[in-house]
């Protein structure tokens, strides 16, 4: 059973550009379905990039960065990133190995000369770096303060960080489970650090985000001209559905781990430099065999439940395996998606705590894989007349009926799956269509009613007349 229809924001906004060509239908459905599920989800603004090799396929915003001032989201709002700086600070410490400052397999005691946290097991093995990177070195998940408590979000400097590690222990055995570290991540850009001679912050922006041109991409929140695209976040609505905005945080000594700002725009600029990367045509900030490394299962937890590269995650997803990193940190969720293979990435970027950016973006994905199909009957010569939304309250949300192909399909929303819940429509005659079963034979009629002035006003399905649901000016 569908969830019910939850409150949505007073407005649905969306802004798309697409490559064009062959991705035409595609582009359309991701733009109607994601404007669509994210007023029933309940979140305030979402950003979307997806890339495929070197060209950005597909970008939008929807809804609203900003409530309160009615800011719409757009393909270059800027959002907390969070745990995605993670790949950053990783790529940071592969410079520095590949230019012979250590090894991954170096302890930290020998690479950070104030580490002192305290091993709490036996014959455990000291933490690597590499442990470190695939959080596996049994460290605790966090540096000893409540920082991720509200209202105030108050994170620690470095050097309390340094201070308060003396008074902490490992939680684990070094490499025998999986533990995220925030710590961990927080430890290797002290590497970066200790071994480059510079700040953590200027290190990166010198080494990586200015080379890689990613100008919407930093340390922390921007408080230049680009501030005035940051969005502001909102935290889980919980049971009342009411969306808490959350303060801008500075994660001061945890930005290596959860730190960075940025756009969908900046996550596909990103992406498609790995994909350089990755065919030996970039090699000026990063080896394409360190890449693949990064990418690599380098540690794989005794279930198979969790696998991790260095720094980057590795996973499988609808029978893919993606690699990449999701964020979370107040009032924001994000995913970014990479197939290296078959060089396809998507962004999601949330302003709101517990989205589902996760399935957001394999849907997107699905939605590539599959594309529609080409009829073999004649279509109507005016498909576009029936593009739209139709009001099935109060059963279910609403039945879309987009481009699909050279036809048309109908989708049930709210849903997660997309694909799972289209049809596609054959043309009869006139305003008549059938739905296509699975097996491609006939379903049941669906027909479109016409006011007077020639447009279309109703869906009828089931001996049900749906209204078209008005476009938002």
């Amino acid at each position: 059973m569908k969830k019910p229809l939850i409150a949505l924001l007073c407005t649905l906004v969306s802004t798309g550009a697409a490559a064009g060509g062959e991705f035409d239908n595609e582009s359309a459905l991701i733009e109607r379905w994601l404007d669509a599920q994210r007023a029933y989800d309940n979140v305030p603004g979402l950003s979307v990039a997806v890339v495929r090799d070197q060209d950005l396929l597909w970008s939008g915003g929807f809804g609203l960065a900003d409530i309160e001032n009615g800011e719409e989201a757009g393909a270059d709002t800027i959002y907390g990133i969070c745990s995605i700086s993670k790949l950053f600070t990783g790529i940071a410490v592969m410079q520095l190995r590949d230019a012979g400052k250590f090894e991954l397999d170096d302890p930290l005691t020998g690479l950070l000369p104030w580490f002192e946290l305290a091993q709490a097991f036996d014959g455990s093995p000291e933490p690597t770096l590499r442990a470190t990177l695939t959080h596996s070195a049994g460290l605790p998940r966090e540096s000893d303060f409540p920082y991720w408590m509200p209202p105030d979000f108050d994170f620690p400097s470095y050097a309390e960080i340094r201070e308060r590690l003396a008074d902490q222990a490992t939680i684990y055995p070094a490499e025998r489970y999986f533990q995220y570290s925030n710590l961990g991540l927080t430890l290797a850009g002290e590497v970066v650090a200790e071994q480059s001679g510079k700040s953590y912050d200027r290190y990166v922006r010198e080494h990586i985000l200015g080379p890689l041109g990613l100008t919407d991409t930093d340390t922390g929140f921007p408080t230049d001209a680009r501030e005035a695209r940051v969005a502001t976040g909102y935290g889980y609505p919980g049971r009342s559905q009411q969306l808490r905005a959350m303060p801008r945080y500075d994660t001061e000594g945890i930005t290596p781990a959860a730190g960075f700002a940025s756009t969908a725009l900046d996550l596909a600029r990103f992406a498609s430099w790995q994909f350089r990367v990755l065919d030996g045509a970039d090699e000026a900030v990063l080896k394409a065999n360190t890449l693949r490394e990064m990418q690599r299962v380098q540690w794989m937890d005794w279930d198979w439940s969790v696998a991790r590269g260095l720094a980057f995650g590795v996973y499988r997803v609808n029978g893919r395996t993606l690699t990449g990193h999701a964020g979370d940190c107040p009032g924001f969720n994000t995913r970014l998606f990479l197939d290296p293979v078959e060089k396809v990435a998507v962004a999601v970027m949330a302003n709101r705590n517990r989205t589902d950016v996760d399935g957001y973006a394999a849907a997107i994905l699905d939605i590539l894989d599959a594309g529609g199909t080409t009829p073999d009957e004649p279509q109507a010569p005016n498909l576009d007349d029936y593009v739209g939304s139709y009001d099935l309250s109060p059963w279910d949300g609403e039945e879309q009926v987009v481009r699909w192909g050279d036809g048309l399909a109908v989708m049930t929303l709210p849903t997660m799956n997309p694909l799972d819940s289209m049809s596609e429509l054959r043309f009869v005659e006139g305003d008549r269509f059938r739905a296509v079963r699975p097996d491609g034979s006939d379903g049941h009629e669906i027909v479109f009613r016409r006011g007077p002035d020639g447009a279309v006003t109703h869906l009828l399905e089931h001996s049900l007349a749906l209204p078209r649901i008005p476009t938002a000016p």
